[in-house]
């Protein structure tokens, strides 16, 4: 049952009323990970607290004025910000496709969800079910590589044609040092060094 403030009544404590409210009925799961409907959370905010407001920050984008995302070489990130009675609290949330992996080029959906999700972290950082994302701060080895991303990797490798780095780059994989949650940021290292050691003739340096 929830308990409405009565019209005029000072709330002091927003993160104690809040993480009182039982959310045990209302946790879902997805993959190894628990969470709570947006849905629910802000209705259950809104609810407690109908003058909560919240900013969905937007940032320049390529060829457009904004743009509700950051783009990032380790992928997209949204940002929101949500005040209740004075107090704001701000999380930040990577762009997730539907195998909770990140994406480098994200679609309206996928953005839109990473944002809903985001908000519901953000009630979350105000109290409301808190202690359910505990788990996701539980570190868990990474996965290795697909084919195709070694395969990429190493492309570029080998036209940097430098045997020690090759050394190190295949060290690193084996490791599993270069690993799927890092690997857009490894490639782009790469690209990057590649691009550095290339004239503007295209012909790499010798």
């Amino acid at each position: 049952m929830v308990e409405i403030r009565k019209e005029g009544e000072k709330m002091s404590n927003v993160f104690e009323i809040l993480d009182n409210v039982n959310v045990k009925e209302h946790i879902e799961k997805k993959g190894n990970y628990n969470y709570l409907s947006w849905a629910w959370a802000v209705r259950t905010l809104l609810e407690h607290f109908p003058e909560a407001t919240w900013i969905v920050d937007e940032y320049e984008g390529d060829g457009y004025a904004s743009q509700p995302y950051m783009q990032t070489p380790a992928g997209a990130f949204v940002k929101v910000t949500l005040t209740v009675n004075g107090i704001s609290r701000t999380q930040v949330h990577p762009v997730f496709d539907n195998r909770n992996k990140t994406v480098e080029e994200p679609n309206a959906m996928q953005i839109n969800n990473s944002i809903m999700r985001c908000l519901a972290k953000a009630i979350a950082l105000h109290g409301l079910g808190l202690y359910i994302y505990a788990g996701e701060d539980l570190p868990k080895e990474p996965d290795t590589l697909t084919k195709k991303q070694y395969e990429n990797i190493m492309d570029i490798v080998k036209q940097l044609d430098d045997k020690v780095l090759e050394e190190t780059i295949v060290s690193e994989i084996g490791t599993n040092g270069i690993n799927e949650d890092n690997y857009i940021g490894s490639l782009n290292k790469l690209k990057r060094t590649l691009a550095a050691k290339k004239p503007k003739n295209g012909k790499a340096k010798a």
